[in-house]
């Protein structure tokens, strides 16, 4: 198999409706940043996205290459009509069948910056790859890996039913999220420590109501040298 039809007929798939891949990293990191993100076009740097930004063109280029015996596509479209997904994988290798040596088995690999976190929200974004890989290429993609640059060791993933079953779910909270067209309240969580929204979110002014109405009644109150 020498080349992939990833090809995408926008008028038939509906283009507005489209949810991105990376939504579904953000949504599961904090459901206030994907709005953020996705809803509002808020985007802020902060030293770790501006690495990993940088550790990121090293593979966001479209290329294709061979090392040994895999062929390795990068920057690679994926796209699904089912789950109305777009995005596209830092690599994907594409390993011979030992079943069937006229055919490839993908191999999805995400890049990340750090080490292993303790949500599974790279795990469903390189999930939901995999899911697009076998609805736009008819072939079973059993597992994949994660990338961590910092401390280069490659984790492999492997596409169970409960991973995919939370992919598929995250997919549909992200649609009626998106659909909602209306941010959530901040909530202070462990996540917002590295967020790069954190200046914009205001999780520690906005998740103390009784702080907003302390704040909010003092700007209406007259003191007595104002009379």
């Amino acid at each position: 198999m020498e080349s992939e039809n990833t090809s995408l007929d926008h008028d038939e798939f509906g283009a507005s409706n489209l949810i991105r891949i990376s939504a579904l990293n953000d949504f599961l990191y904090c459901p206030r940043r994907a709005a953020l993100h996705h809803l509002e076009g808020v985007f802020i740097h902060n030293p770790f996205t501006l690495e990993g930004s940088l550790l990121h063109r090293r593979v966001n280029e479209p290329s294709e290459e061979r090392r040994g015996g895999l062929r390795i596509v990068f920057d690679l479209p994926v796209y699904s009509r089912s789950l109305r997904l777009v995005g596209k994988a830092d690599a994907v290798e594409f390993r011979s069948d030992p079943d069937d040596l006229c055919r490839e088995i993908p191999y999805p690999v995400e890049y990340k910056r750090g080490r292993r976190r303790r949500w599974d929200n790279d795990d469903v974004q390189l999930c939901a790859q995999a899911l697009c890989l076998e609805e736009m290429l008819k072939i079973p993609v059993p597992a994949g890996a994660i990338y961590h640059c910092r401390s280069r060791c490659r984790r492999e993933v492997k596409f169970d039913a409960t991973l995919r079953a939370k992919t598929v779910q995250a997919a549909a909270e992200v649609r009626a999220l998106l659909c909602r067209t209306q941010t959530p309240p901040a909530v202070l969580r462990p996540q917002c420590k590295d967020c790069s929204l954190r200046a914009v979110c205001m999780p520690e002014l906005t998740s103390d109501s009784r702080r907003i109405v302390r704040s909010h009644n003092g700007l209406f109150q007259i003191s007595a040298g104002d009379e």
